[in-house]
This record gives structure tokens, C-alpha cells and sequence, in this order.
């Protein structure tokens, strides 16, 4: 499904290993998603954007987003023809929200879970 631009999960161990450089002391990894080569990670901290740039990917941009900066988000399940969920996350101080798409596997709920663990602190 990676082909079709919809995001699935991978290990949390892996994506901790993998982006271990980039958390903080102690920070962990709750859940993680691969988006063709762009990676979603939801830690215990913040929500981590990793946008893998240009045809090699070498260039690499890491979007961090502390969960007390989301004012507010959305889930929209996936239904019998629109195979995918999506989620919309509005960021303070700015109109247009931040939008991913996930694979009908993805349990968005979980998604949504994580969110409001996190940001409802």
C-alpha cells in the first residue's frame, strides 16, 4: 500500500533504533508509521514528521511538534470504497492542519488513542 502514498505501521523497536539520534534522553517510541519513505512517530514528548527529500532521500527534514502546540485533530475512517483513514492535526497559530493518510490496516482509533493520551496532558 506504500505505493498508493497511505501510511502503515512498523516496529517501534526498529524506528527507535533508527531514529534514536533524534529523541531526547529518555524519550521512547510509542508507535511509528512508514509513508513510502517518510516516517510518522508518535513518542512520549512530541509527534515527529521525518520527510525524506529529493530522488535519493538524502536530505532528510524532521518536523517536530510538541503535543501542547496541537490545538486540535481529526480521524476519518476508511470506508468500503475510500480504503484509507486519514488524520488532521491543526497546529497553534496556524489555519491549515497538518494531513496524513493511512492504510485501511492502520487501526486509526489507536491513532487517535495516542493523540489524545498525549495531547490531552
Amino acid at each position: 500500500m506504500a505505493l498508493f502514498g497511505n501510511a502503515h505501521a512498523i516496529d517501534v523497536g526498529q524506528a527507535q533504533q533508527e531514529y534514536g539520534r533524534l529523541l531526547g534522553a529518555g524519550e521512547q517510541v510509542h508507535a511509528a508509521f512508514l509513508l513510502i519513505r517518510d516516517t510518522i512517530l508518535f513518542t512520549d514528548r512530541r509527534l515527529i514528521l521525518v520527510d525524506k527529500q529529493g530522488i535519493t532521500g538524502r536530505k532528510v527534514e524532521y518536523h517536530s511538534i510538541p503535543y501542547r502546540s496541537i490545538s486540535h485533530f481529526a480521524v476519518e475512517t476508511a470506508g468500503h470504497f475510500d480504503l484509507d483513514a486519514e488524520l488532521k492535526i491543526w497546529i497553534s497559530g496556524s489555519a491549515t492542519p497538518i494531513e496524513k493518510t493511512f492504510t485501511k490496516g492502520v487501526d486509526i482509533y489507536e491513532v487517535q488513542g495516542i493523540l489524545t493520551q498525549f495531547v490531552a496532558r
